[in-house]
C-alpha cells in the first residue's frame, strides 16, 4: 500500500512539472507571434513605405525641362519692371527709340511666333484664298505630338486656315498652307529664310512652318522688325487680332478664339499679335499696340509661367502711361553677356 502511495505521488509531480512547461512553452510561443490586427498593420504600413518611394521616383524620372533661356542663365538677369520674361524689348515704332531691352541678342527657339513669318509669305504670294485645301496625315504633328480638332479630310479654304494659323496658332492649318504653297514644302520654307534676309532678320532661321521645331530660332531684335512689316499688312493685323472665328466643318461647327487675351482688353489697343508656345522656348508674345498716344512694338521671349508674359505686357503698359515723355532706353538693367552666351 506504501509502495502504491509512493508511486502516485511520483506521477502526480512529473505530471504538474510537464503541465507547467507546456503553458510556458505556449506562452512565448504566443508572445513572439504578432495578432492578426498587428501582421495588417505592418503589411499596411510596408505597403504604403514602398507606394510613396514609387511616387517619388515616378516624379524624380520626370523633371521639367529647361527651357534654353533658362539653360543658359538668361533668367538671371535682372530688370527695372522685373519682368518673368528672360528676353525683352519695346521700341517706338515711328521713331524706331529704344524704350526697353532685356537680353535682345539672344537667339532662342520662338515656337509659334514662327507662324507671324508664315502668314506674311501666304498673304505676299496673293494665292486665291478660297481654294479649297485638305488636312492631311503630313499635316499631323510628329514633332511633339500635338492635338488638332481640324481631322484628316477636313476640308477648309485657305483663306479658313490662314485664319485659324494667325488668330488660334492652329499647327496643322500652318502646315497644310506651307504643304500646298507653289513648290510645296521645301519652297516655301525657302521663301520663308529669304523673306527673313529681306527684313534684315540676320539672327533668324525656319525649319518649318508651324513653330513646334525648336530648330525655328530668332533674337527680340529680329522679330521686331517681322512685326514692323507684317503691321503692314490688312489682312495680317485683322486676322491676328480677331478675338474668335466659326468654321464649319462637315455638319459641325467649330469654335475657335484668340490665344491672346489681351485682344479683347478695353485697355489695350492692339493692331497686331502673335503667341507662341513649346517647352524650349518658354511662353512667348509680340504685339503692336498704342500707348499713351504711342505705337511700340513690344517682344517678349521665354516667359516661365503661363500667364506671366501678359503680365509683363501689362507691366509695360503701366510704366509707359506713368511717365510716357520720361521713357527711355535707361529704364531697363541688361544682361547682355549672358545674352552673348547663347546668340552664337
Amino acid at each position: 500500500m506504501h509502495r502504491i502511495l509512493v508511486f502516485f505521488c511520483v506521477t502526480v509531480t512529473v505530471l504538474a512539472v510537464s503541465l507547467s512547461q507546456a503553458q510556458a512553452a505556449e506562452s512565448k510561443h504566443t508572445a513572439s507571434k504578432p495578432s492578426t490586427a498587428t501582421t495588417a498593420k505592418h503589411k499596411s504600413s510596408k505597403k504604403s513605405a514602398a507606394s510613396n518611394r514609387k511616387t517619388a521616383a515616378r516624379v524624380e524620372a520626370a523633371p521639367v525641362t529647361p527651357s534654353y533661356g533658362q539653360a543658359a542663365g538668361l533668367h538671371r538677369a535682372h530688370d527695372a519692371l522685373d519682368l518673368k520674361s528672360s528676353v525683352a524689348l519695346v521700341i517706338d515704332q515711328d521713331t524706331n527709340e529704344v524704350l526697353f531691352r532685356k537680353n535682345d541678342k539672344a537667339v532662342l527657339p520662338i515656337a509659334s511666333l514662327t507662324k507671324l513669318m508664315t502668314g506674311l509669305v501666304v498673304s505676299e504670294a496673293r494665292l486665291p484664298m478660297d481654294e479649297q485645301i485638305t488636312i492631311s496625315e503630313t499635316d499631323v504633328d510628329t514633332e511633339k505630338g500635338s492635338s488638332s480638332r481640324l481631322k484628316v479630310g477636313t476640308v477648309l479654304t485657305r483663306g479658313e486656315l490662314l485664319h485659324l494659323a494667325l488668330m488660334s496658332s492652329e499647327n496643322r492649318a500652318a502646315h497644310a498652307l506651307g504643304r500646298t504653297y507653289p513648290g510645296g514644302l521645301p519652297v516655301f520654307v525657302s521663301q520663308m529664310n529669304a523673306r527673313a534676309r529681306l527684313i534684315g532678320m540676320d539672327d533668324t532661321s525656319y525649319q518649318e512652318p508651324t513653330g513646334l521645331s525648336y530648330k525655328n530660332q530668332s533674337s527680340a531684335r529680329d522679330l521686331v522688325k517681322l512685326v514692323n512689316v507684317a503691321y503692314g499688312d490688312p489682312t495680317l493685323r485683322e486676322l491676328t487680332t480677331s478675338p474668335e472665328y466659326q468654321v464649319m466643318v462637315g455638319n459641325r461647327t467649330l469654335q475657335y478664339r484668340n490665344t491672346n487675351r489681351l485682344v479683347k482688353s478695353p485697355s489695350w489697343d492692339i493692331g497686331l499679335q502673335k503667341t507662341g508656345y513649346i517647352s524650349e522656348a518658354g511662353r512667348c508674345l509680340v504685339m503692336q499696340a498704342k500707348v499713351a498716344g504711342r505705337k511700340l512694338i513690344m517682344v517678349f521671349l521665354d516667359s516661365a509661367g503661363k500667364l506671366t508674359r501678359i503680365a509683363d505686357a501689362e507691366r509695360v503698359r503701366r510704366w509707359v502711361e506713368s511717365a510716357p515723355a520720361t521713357v527711355s532706353n535707361a529704364g531697363a538693367v541688361v544682361s547682355q553677356q549672358a545674352a552673348r552666351g547663347v546668340s552664337g
